[in-house]
């Protein structure tokens, strides 16, 4: 399983459930690497998307303890047991997991690569994704060269996890 995260430096990904800043090639990555693929995520995650629709081209799943929640289209599901059953009707390699912070915390572990593009900048926020600098089973695989937007600099790396 995969996740995909846009983090500041200080490993912060969203402020008032909003991303903290919109790359337009971050989005591009985003939009390229999950189009086809199953993308997991909390209701405030989908909450947070244009109209609340789930993502086009894409399986939509949303994890949230609210029983009554219609989810737009996606396919809704309750508990981790409960996620997990679906996930089993799909390949690994196929899954990303695209947030939030407690989505991210809870899956962190079945994950074996992350998608991190990495932002050279604090920003205010009030939501963080785990340190995986921090974490010594993670390790980074690939990072691209440097890149701007106007004055914010950022690379894109892919962690993974090493074999036991």
């Amino acid at each position: 399983m995969n996740l995909i995260v846009a983090v500041d430096k200080n490993w912060a990904i969203g402020y008032q459930n909003k991303l903290l800043v919109s790359i337009p090639d971050d989005m591009k990555f985003f939009r390229q690497t999950t189009t086809g693929k199953v993308v997991v995520m909390g209701r405030k995650t989908l909450e947070s998307f244009p109209n609340q629709a789930p993502l086009k081209n894409r399986t939509n799943i949303v994890v949230t303890k609210d029983i009554s929640y219609k989810g737009n289209g996606a396919i809704v599901v309750h508990d981790m047991d409960e996620l997990h059953a679906e996930l089993s009707k799909y390949a690994s390699e196929d899954i990303y997991v695209i947030g939030g912070e407690s989505i991210y915390r809870q899956l962190l572990d079945e994950c074996d690569t992350a998608h991190v593009t990495y932002i050279d900048y604090a920003y205010d926020a009030d939501t963080y994704f785990p340190k995986l600098d921090e974490k010594p089973e993670w390790q980074i695989a690939e990072e691209s060269e440097e890149q701007t937007y106007f004055d914010l600099e950022y690379v894109f790396r892919k962690y993974v996890k090493k074999q036991a």
